[in-house]
Protein backbone atom coordinates (compact mmCIF):
# COMPACT_ATOMS: atom_id res chain seq x y z
CA UNK A 1 0.00 0.00 0.00
CA UNK A 2 3.01 2.38 0.73
CA UNK A 3 4.47 2.08 -2.63
CA UNK A 4 1.16 2.63 -4.35
CA UNK A 5 0.84 5.86 -2.51
CA UNK A 6 4.50 6.27 -3.34
CA UNK A 7 3.68 5.72 -6.95
CA UNK A 8 0.60 8.14 -7.03
CA UNK A 9 2.50 11.12 -5.56
CA UNK A 10 5.19 10.78 -8.41
CA UNK A 11 2.94 10.26 -10.78
CA UNK A 12 0.74 13.35 -9.68
CA UNK A 13 4.11 15.55 -9.88
CA UNK A 14 5.34 14.83 -13.16
CA UNK A 15 1.47 15.70 -14.38
CA UNK A 16 1.61 18.68 -12.40
CA UNK A 17 5.24 19.53 -13.89
CA UNK A 18 4.22 19.17 -17.52
CA UNK A 19 1.18 21.30 -16.89
CA UNK A 20 3.27 24.14 -15.85
CA UNK A 21 5.35 23.90 -18.88
CA UNK A 22 2.30 23.93 -21.15
CA UNK A 23 2.33 27.31 -22.62
CA UNK A 24 -1.29 28.57 -22.62
CA UNK A 25 -3.25 29.21 -25.75
CA UNK A 26 -3.30 33.10 -25.32
CA UNK A 27 -0.24 35.35 -23.29
CA UNK A 28 1.83 38.13 -22.60
CA UNK A 29 -1.37 40.18 -22.61
CA UNK A 30 -1.61 43.80 -21.72
CA UNK A 31 -4.56 46.00 -20.78
CA UNK A 32 -4.70 49.64 -19.41
CA UNK A 33 -6.68 49.87 -15.90
CA UNK A 34 -8.74 52.31 -17.52
CA UNK A 35 -9.89 54.60 -19.97
CA UNK A 36 -12.29 57.73 -20.93
CA UNK A 37 -13.65 57.72 -24.61
CA UNK A 38 -15.84 60.63 -23.40
CA UNK A 39 -14.91 64.56 -24.71
CA UNK A 40 -12.35 65.74 -22.44
CA UNK A 41 -11.39 62.20 -21.33
CA UNK A 42 -7.77 61.70 -21.31
CA UNK A 43 -7.22 58.26 -22.68
CA UNK A 44 -9.95 58.11 -25.31
CA UNK A 45 -8.80 54.31 -26.72
CA UNK A 46 -8.14 51.44 -24.76
CA UNK A 47 -5.15 49.48 -25.35
CA UNK A 48 -5.68 45.64 -25.70
CA UNK A 49 -2.47 43.12 -27.10
CA UNK A 50 -2.09 39.71 -26.50
CA UNK A 51 0.48 36.88 -27.73
CA UNK A 52 -1.08 33.39 -29.34
CA UNK A 53 0.75 29.77 -28.95
CA UNK A 54 -0.08 29.16 -32.25
CA UNK A 55 -1.08 31.13 -35.36
CA UNK A 56 -4.93 30.80 -35.43
CA UNK A 57 -7.59 33.17 -36.90
CA UNK A 58 -9.60 34.89 -33.53
CA UNK A 59 -12.49 36.90 -32.85
CA UNK A 60 -11.87 39.27 -30.15
CA UNK A 61 -14.83 40.97 -28.00
CA UNK A 62 -15.30 43.35 -25.33
CA UNK A 63 -17.50 41.22 -22.88
CA UNK A 64 -19.35 43.24 -19.74
CA UNK A 65 -19.53 42.34 -16.28
CA UNK A 66 -22.68 40.24 -17.09
CA UNK A 67 -21.16 38.56 -19.72
CA UNK A 68 -22.95 39.98 -22.54
CA UNK A 69 -20.76 41.19 -25.35
CA UNK A 70 -20.90 44.14 -26.02
CA UNK A 71 -18.50 45.17 -28.77
CA UNK A 72 -16.78 42.76 -31.40
CA UNK A 73 -13.30 44.22 -32.41
CA UNK A 74 -12.77 41.57 -35.18
CA UNK A 75 -14.04 38.63 -36.52
CA UNK A 76 -11.89 35.57 -37.88
CA UNK A 77 -8.82 37.89 -38.01
CA UNK A 78 -5.46 35.59 -38.69
CA UNK A 79 -3.20 36.27 -35.63
CA UNK A 80 0.67 34.93 -36.02
CA UNK A 81 2.17 32.81 -33.55
CA UNK A 82 4.44 34.37 -30.87
CA UNK A 83 3.76 38.30 -32.23
CA UNK A 84 1.60 40.99 -30.49
CA UNK A 85 -1.49 41.52 -32.02
CA UNK A 86 -2.26 44.96 -30.72
CA UNK A 87 -5.90 46.52 -30.85
CA UNK A 88 -7.51 49.95 -29.41
CA UNK A 89 -11.20 50.09 -28.59
CA UNK A 90 -12.89 53.17 -28.46
CA UNK A 91 -15.62 52.64 -25.93
CA UNK A 92 -18.36 51.98 -28.37
CA UNK A 93 -20.85 49.49 -28.96
CA UNK A 94 -21.26 47.15 -32.04
CA UNK A 95 -19.54 45.02 -34.70
CA UNK A 96 -16.21 46.69 -36.28
CA UNK A 97 -17.21 46.72 -40.04
CA UNK A 98 -13.70 48.81 -40.99
CA UNK A 99 -10.46 48.65 -39.33
CA UNK A 100 -7.98 51.71 -38.87
CA UNK A 101 -4.32 51.15 -38.29
CA UNK A 102 -1.77 53.39 -36.10
CA UNK A 103 1.75 52.47 -36.71
CA UNK A 104 4.38 53.34 -33.98
CA UNK A 105 7.66 55.22 -34.11
CA UNK A 106 9.53 51.76 -33.85
CA UNK A 107 7.37 50.12 -36.46
CA UNK A 108 4.60 48.19 -34.55
CA UNK A 109 1.03 48.07 -36.27
CA UNK A 110 -1.63 48.68 -34.39
CA UNK A 111 -5.48 47.50 -35.60
CA UNK A 112 -7.64 49.92 -34.69
CA UNK A 113 -11.51 49.12 -35.24
CA UNK A 114 -14.32 50.67 -36.03
CA UNK A 115 -17.51 50.22 -33.97
CA UNK A 116 -20.26 52.81 -34.68
CA UNK A 117 -22.42 52.41 -31.99
CA UNK A 118 -23.49 54.44 -28.76
CA UNK A 119 -20.80 54.82 -26.10
CA UNK A 120 -20.73 51.73 -23.35
CA UNK A 121 -21.81 52.34 -19.75
CA UNK A 122 -19.25 53.18 -16.94
CA UNK A 123 -18.03 49.86 -15.87
CA UNK A 124 -15.69 46.76 -15.39
CA UNK A 125 -14.80 44.56 -18.73
CA UNK A 126 -13.21 41.87 -19.98
CA UNK A 127 -11.85 41.00 -23.45
CA UNK A 128 -12.79 37.73 -24.98
CA UNK A 129 -10.21 35.52 -27.53
CA UNK A 130 -11.76 33.34 -29.55
CA UNK A 131 -9.79 30.35 -31.16
CA UNK A 132 -11.67 29.71 -33.89
CA UNK A 133 -9.51 26.61 -34.92
CA UNK A 134 -10.21 24.79 -31.69
CA UNK A 135 -13.39 26.33 -30.94
CA UNK A 136 -12.34 27.76 -27.68
CA UNK A 137 -13.14 31.01 -25.65
CA UNK A 138 -10.46 32.65 -23.88
CA UNK A 139 -11.32 35.38 -21.18
CA UNK A 140 -8.12 37.34 -20.68
CA UNK A 141 -7.86 36.88 -16.71
CA UNK A 142 -7.77 40.93 -16.00
CA UNK A 143 -10.25 43.52 -16.17
CA UNK A 144 -10.55 46.92 -16.86
CA UNK A 145 -12.60 50.17 -16.56
CA UNK A 146 -14.13 52.37 -18.72
CA UNK A 147 -14.72 55.80 -16.64
CA UNK A 148 -16.57 58.97 -17.14
CA UNK A 149 -14.14 61.92 -16.85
Amino acid sequence: MFALLVLACFAAFLITQRLKHTPTAVHSYKLANAFTPYPGGHTKLEAISFKLANAEDVTVTIIDASGNTVATLVRNYPAPRYKDLSLRWSGRRGTARRYGHIVTPDGRSILVPDTEGRLAPPGEYRVGVRLQGRGQQVLLPRSFALVKP
